[in-house]
């Protein structure tokens, strides 16, 4: 498990209601020399701009931005999916924008974000389901486990819709079921670890 988690290169989070307040925990977390890099759905208003990458930017030392199409995956960077668009990560790690229907009467979807994500990296590939009130991101989840991946998921207890967590523990049988705040420690010491990949073996938090 511990070889597992040392070579991830990539975590996708993927929440609905009551993620921000999730994702305000979980950033701060993250170290300014964080060496793998962090993705983001939420389920936003298509209609609206998405003030998503501001609010999250004063939440953490990363760089947080709005994905644009055919961009590289940069390490150190936390990304989030523009609102109206599905996000995918191709297997040459940069990013791709899709407007295909609605999965989940969400566009961006947080199933398709994993799912492309766990073909692209496999085992290198960790996946966080937040609290939210559908059933998006569950097979999205089970993806990222039968590729190999890592798989938390929030606490439905302390979840603020936990629709979203219930799904996601029933189908995927995640690594790891956590309140926020300690999936913010584990996030705390992945990137530890990962700072060290190649001077020696990553640490787990719990």
């Amino acid at each position: 498990m511990s070889t597992k988690l040392e070579l991830i290169e990539t975590i996708v989070i993927g929440g609905s209601a009551g993620a921000l307040e999730a994702l305000s925990v979980l950033l701060p977390a993250l170290p300014a020399d964080c060496a793998f890099a962090v993705a983001i759905v939420v389920h936003l208003p298509p209609s609206k701009p998405s003030h998503l990458a501001e609010v999250l930017g004063v939440k953490t030392a990363l760089p947080v931005k709005e994905v644009e199409d055919k961009e590289p995956v940069t390490a150190g960077t936390v990304y989030v999916a523009p609102p109206g668009y599905h996000l995918l990560i191709e297997r040459s790690r940069t990013f791709a924008l899709s407007a295909d229907d609605p999965i989940h009467y969400s566009r961006p979807a947080i199933d398709v974000l994993f799912e492309s994500a766990a073909d692209a990296y496999g085992d290198r590939l960790g996946g966080i389901i937040l609290t939210g009130a559908n059933a998006d991101g569950a097979q999205g989840l089970l993806a990222v486990k039968r590729q190999g991946g890592f798989a938390v998921v929030q606490s439905p207890e302390g979840a603020l819709a936990p629709n979203m967590p219930e799904a996601a523990i029933a189908l995927a049988h995640p690594d790891r079921i956590l309140p926020v705040d300690e999936i913010a420690v584990w996030l705390a010491g992945l990137g530890r670890g990962a700072r060290g990949r190649g001077r020696g073996r990553a640490r787990e938090s719990r």
